[in-house]
């Protein structure tokens, strides 16, 4: 082993350093040190706006969809809230090659230009005499494409951290990117002040009202990122070791002087997070509408008892909702409400609307209710298993890579979790109508298992690129 360290201390590890700066610091300066973590903490900002990019107007995209077109139903609501993930499955492996051959600056800022315009046309989308809607879905899917920038983000702060630094910066990325979904909707209350009429600048037509302040906050906060990412992001390179490469500098590097470092990528690996990151996603899609390979594995447990735990059982069968949902209710239930029609009773005088399971769905009359204890349990084991699930993918994925260029391979992942976030309504919405909760979430059961079992195959190959050829121990 000794011998393997003195060749890693020889050989250049990164792909992305060029030719004429093939040297190493093995000790990094202050000023470099302080310019990485600076350009790091600039794309934590960044993954938390692209998440603030989603969430702030999920909550309000049906009533001021039904505000500027009468025409648009419920299906294309569907079509409208996927349009995100369907444009960032798209860009994220775009933006992930761009990143691989040109400074990261481009993408990041084309990117984050197109999430603004995007937010300023779904700010206009009432101006158009018809049509409005497919406004609304062009400009949502924008604001998706942009956030193709999320593979652009992650392939940065994989190759600007060492083996050490990685995962808890991966955490803290996805932790960042969580924060982002939960403060939107709060964001969002607070221009609930605004009201529905709100003001309007007639000279460019601007309605400034609770549908549109948010995005236009959104547009701003845009518009301050690309500052940021001009004044203060650098390009930063460092080895599994933690040395810096010298000299970086895209700008006068051409694609031929890009070196391909030795060694080659477990693509059985690559495949199998890609399979993982999927199922992970697909979960939490349902769910909402010690080493990393065992908290992964862990992790999946976790999920998987959480879902078994709310599968119905007993002899209690939840009261029939005998009265017409469909003028009262919204047609966008999420998966919270579906579980809860199974174990809230109906009430004496129907003031908040009728509650109960929906008399035409014929599952209600055999299928037992689900507890609020079980469902809670449940809800709390899915909330710890999915963080732990989401980061360490991340994780293995970026330490599987190594030294090679990310952003294709970070683009696919991304995309893979993006299918999922399109897959998992649909799938939840069809399977749960036709045949309720028990079949729903036996499902999800088995595909957790099969995520389990492929882990368990493929556990021992989920190593870093620099264990995997020998140049650092695991």
């Amino acid at each position: 082993m000794a011998s393997l360290g003195i060749e890693a201390e020889q050989e250049p590890l990164l792909g992305d350093c060029t030719a004429g700066s093939r040297e190493w610091d093995i000790i990094e300066t202050e000023e470099h040190y302080k310019s990485r973590w600076i350009s790091i903490r600039i794309l934590y900002l960044t993954m938390f706006l692209s998440s603030v990019g989603f969430s702030i107007v999920i909550m309000s995209i049906w009533p001021y969809l039904q505000k500027i077109d009468q025409t648009a139903d419920a299906s294309f609501l569907g079509w409208v809230i996927a349009s995100f993930s369907l444009g960032q499955m798209v860009a994220s492996p775009i933006f992930g090659l761009w990143s691989n051959y040109r400074p990261r600056k481009e993408p990041l800022i084309v990117s984050i230009f197109i999430s603004v315009a995007a937010n300023c046309l779904y700010a206009y989308v009432h101006v158009p005499a018809s049509h409005n809607k497919y406004y609304m879905l062009v400009a949502r899917g924008l604001v998706g494409f942009g956030a193709g920038n999320v593979a652009v983000i992650r392939s940065y702060i994989a190759g600007a951290t060492s083996l050490q630094e990685r995962t808890s910066s991966m955490a803290n990325t996805s932790a960042c990117q969580a924060l982002g979904f939960i403060l939107g909707p709060v964001f969002q209350t607070c221009f609930a002040l605004i009201g529905e009429k709100g003001v309007t600048w007639d000279t460019i037509k601007l309605q400034i009202n609770m549908y549109t302040a948010p995005v236009l906050l959104g547009a701003f906060l845009g518009v301050l990122n690309i500052i940021l990412i001009l004044i203060l992001l650098r390009e930063h390179r460092v080895d599994d070791s933690g040395r810096q490469c010298k000299n970086v500098n895209f700008e006068e590097a051409s694609t031929d002087e890009v070196q391909v470092p030795q060694g080659n990528i477990d693509q059985v690996a690559v495949v199998s997070t890609n399979v993982l990151f999927f199922v992970v996603l697909f979960i939490f899609a349902l769910f909402e509408t010690i080493g990393e390979r065992a908290i992964l594995l862990g992790g999946f447990i976790v999920v998987w008892v959480g879902f078994f735990i709310l599968l119905p059982w007993g002899n209690q069968f939840p009261k029939i909702q005998w009265e017409d949902l469909h003028n009262n209710s919204i047609p966008n239930t999420t998966f919270g409400e579906i579980i809860i029609t199974l174990w809230k009773s109906p009430r004496e005088d129907h003031s908040e609307g009728p509650t109960g399971c929906p008399v035409e769905q014929a599952w209600c009359f055999y299928t037992p209710m689900i507890h609020l204890a079980q469902f809670l349990t449940s809800a709390v084991l899915i909330g710890i298993g999915y963080p732990s699930c989401n980061v360490m993918s991340y994780t293995l994925y970026s330490k599987i890579l190594g030294p090679k260029p990310q952003g294709v391979y970070m683009g696919w992942l991304t995309a893979s979790g993006s299918a999922a976030r399109i897959l998992g309504p649909v799938f939840i919405s069809q399977l749960y109508t036709s045949l309720g909760p028990r079949w729903a979430f036996s499902l999800v059961c088995g595909i957790v298992v099969l995520a389990i079992l492929l882990l368990v195959v493929v556990y021992k190959r989920l190593v870093a690129f620099s264990v995997r050829h020998g140049r650092i121990q695991e």
